[in-house]
């Protein structure tokens, strides 16, 4: 119960935070002073470089939003590590605090928040993203639905969602002892998670990184994919959908 609670706690407070970012966005984008903010913001995308400042606040963003998105995906496997560490407690065996093991899961997604932040400067400098950061160009939109499509049905793909779908495997496996392995063995959970979902969180330049029904629709993707029974299935479908919504886009 208490891994649980602090799961929730973590989870509550990164989707507080997403909700009052995004409406934060919008209202800044609604208008004021008889033109629209939009159309200001607009007119200095891709023009304006980015300060440390807002280079950090927008990796702040991708960061916070991963916790929101993933946290909730890793809970089986935490509470398995946490079924254990009890286990060698109780027989004068202690073993890292699951908080350690949840801090190596969150630090991966930290490093990729990292790579997302980049990839969005670069989009944003080309003039490719409009003020709510969602892409301007269709055909780029239309290759981001194909290229995760074609990802879904890789064997890189299969081989990272494996790991995320069994927690027993996994840590059976990559178990390491003390508050480094605790660590390490939460980076690598988080690493394979990374090459499961990267390629999907690069679908949010296509419906608005901050759009609430978005980012919850592929957050509850992940977690279905990860934790139902026929997730590796639906993942496949899901895959041949966004090849051929892509594929329409492209034709339109």
């Amino acid at each position: 119960m208490a891994v649980l609670a602090g799961l929730g706690s973590i989870t509550v407070a990164a989707w507080i935070y997403v909700v009052v970012e995004a409406r934060r966005m919008a209202s800044e984008s609604a208008g004021m002073g008889g033109r629209p903010m939009a159309s200001m913001m607009e007119s200095m995308t891709g023009l304006q470089p980015w300060t440390a400042t807002e280079f950090a606040l927008r990796l702040a963003m991708w960061a916070v939003m991963m916790v929101a998105m993933m946290v909730p995906t890793a809970a089986p496997m935490t509470l398995l590590y946490a079924a254990v560490a009890r286990k060698a407690a109780a027989q004068h065996n202690p073993l890292a605090s699951t908080s350690v093991f949840v801090s190596g899961y969150i630090a991966m997604w930290t490093i990729f928040s990292l790579v997302a932040t980049i990839a969005q400067h670069a989009l944003d400098q080309a003039a490719l993203l409009s003020p709510l950061m969602v892409t301007r160009s269709a055909g780029l939109g239309a290759t981001l639905l194909i290229a995760a499509g074609v990802y879904q049905l890789t064997p890189l793909k299969n081989a990272c969602l494996r790991n995320c779908r069994a927690p027993a495997h996994f840590l059976s496996r990559y178990w390491r002892t003390g508050d480094l392995g605790a660590f390490r063995m939460g980076l690598r959970l988080g690493a394979y998670c990374v090459g499961c979902c990267w390629i999907l969180m690069g679908l949010l330049f296509v419906g608005g990184v901050m759009n609430l029904l978005w980012i919850a629709a592929i957050a509850i993707f992940v977690l279905l994919e990860k934790t139902s029974p026929f997730g590796d299935v639906s993942g496949r479908f899901a895959g041949v959908a966004l090849i051929l919504v892509g594929a329409v886009s492209l034709a339109l």
